[in-house]
């Protein structure tokens, strides 16, 4: 690869943080113990689903993430073997003050409490959220 396609490479993982909700995704999975699925995401940033599975996507697209399908529910976590310049940027978003993304961590512990046996079995709670693509389906 030449040296411009390696500096293109690490323009679009940092072009994939520069978008508000994708950073607070990032950030989230982050401060998680493991992998969230889709709709703990939808409830504890409060952002519509559409808008949510569209920014997971464009993530896992640049190497920011990782989806495991689990029958309907598909969660998404942080890549294992990260190359030290995405172990950096994952160290800065981690050092983000908690203050500044309290009400996101607040909404997701929230929302870990209805894990049953550590598994996300209830499907998207604040049903404004659900997108309208969707038929009204909870997953």
């Amino acid at each position: 690869m030449s040296i411009q396609g390696k500096v293109e490479c690490f323009a679009e993982a940092f072009q994939a943080l520069s978008e508000p909700t994708r950073l607070r995704i990032v950030a989230l999975l982050c401060r998680a113990n493991g992998d969230l699925c889709v709709c703990e995401f939808v409830d504890s940033l409060e952002e519509p689903q559409y808008h949510v599975s569209r920014s997971l996507k464009i993530l896992q697209k640049a190497g920011w993430v990782v989806e495991r399908r689990e029958g309907k529910w598909v969660h998404y976590g942080l890549p294992t073997g990260l190359d030290p310049f995405r172990n950096m940027v994952l160290k800065a978003l981690a050092g983000i003050p908690g203050c500044v993304l309290e009400k996101d961590h607040r909404e997701l512990n929230r929302r870990l409490k209805l894990r049953e046996n550590g598994k996300c079995l209830m499907g998207v709670q604040k049903t404004h959220l659900l997108s309208r693509h969707t038929g009204g389906m909870k997953s």
